[in-house]
């Protein structure tokens, strides 16, 4: 369990996003695969879920979570009264690898459902508390026939998360921050990438409300146009952590 002098100093690194009443349970980051304990050095999950606004009990969306990482920290913080829907597109659950790993996520934090859906596909619960894109907004606007993932309509998926999220509802965005004013899908396919810019319009268009960013994640040196998988860059691009509300 989080030491309190290590919460209280993560709280005060974030407090360029507003506080909220009720935070989620303190995080135990043990008892995970070895893999997923190895990125929490550059994650830094411990001060990005204290600034997220999720709240112990709360009903959360995770948007193409990959192996689950924050899935199932989420899980362990929302709590027994909460849940953790995650949506992951099929073709990337094609390895019996990859079911494994969920299944045995799923056994560790039973208050995690995994589905499989195109985020173009998916259908989002009413009633939502939040939502969280990991690395993954971007991909809204990738496409690939290769990795069966055809075109998506961003605008459409944040219209539906705006209409299916409660009043008060947040939604956490961290990214890859790409070159300003560059179209997003063709930086998308080039470097996996975004302009913030770009988050933040698609979704107050939406209706949501800016609520706040923290620094907690962005690094200098970082060459926007470089590909986010590039050996030199991997795991240690400058990424921008946006919230936003529903009022």
């Amino acid at each position: 369990m989080i030491k309190p002098i290590l919460r209280a100093a993560a709280i005060a690194v974030l407090m360029a996003v507003p506080a909220v009443s009720k935070p989620m349970a303190p995080i135990n980051l043990a008892n995970r695969p070895a893999d997923a304990m190895a990125q929490d050095a550059g994650r830094k999950p411990v001060e990005v879920l204290a600034a997220s606004g999720i709240k112990s009990g709360d009903t959360v969306v995770d948007v193409m979570p990959g192996a689950g990482y924050y899935s199932e920290l989420i899980g362990r913080g929302v709590g027994p009264k909460g849940k953790v829907i995650a949506i992951e597109p099929p073709r990337f659950l094609d390895a019996p690898k990859a079911i494994e790993a969920w299944d045995a996520l799923i056994k560790r934090q039973p208050n995690v459902t995994l589905v499989k859906s195109l985020p173009g596909d998916a259908v989002f619960p009413a009633g939502l508390n939040a939502a969280f894109f990991h690395l993954t907004y971007h991909d809204l606007y990738w496409e690939s026939e290769k990795f069966k993932f055809p075109r998506t309509d961003p605008a459409t998926i944040v219209a539906r998360l705006f209409k299916a999220m409660k009043k008060g509802g947040t939604v956490i965005v961290i990214d890859h921050a790409g070159v300003a004013g560059m179209d997003p899908r063709v930086q998308a396919d080039k470097t996996h990438r975004i302009d913030p810019a770009q988050v933040r319009a698609d979704f107050e268009k939406a209706g949501f409300k800016f609520a706040g960013e923290s620094a907690v994640l962005r690094t200098s040196g970082d060459n926007p146009a470089t590909l986010v998988f590039a050996p030199e860059v991997r795991g240690k691009t400058d990424r921008f952590y946006y919230r936003f509300t529903k009022p």
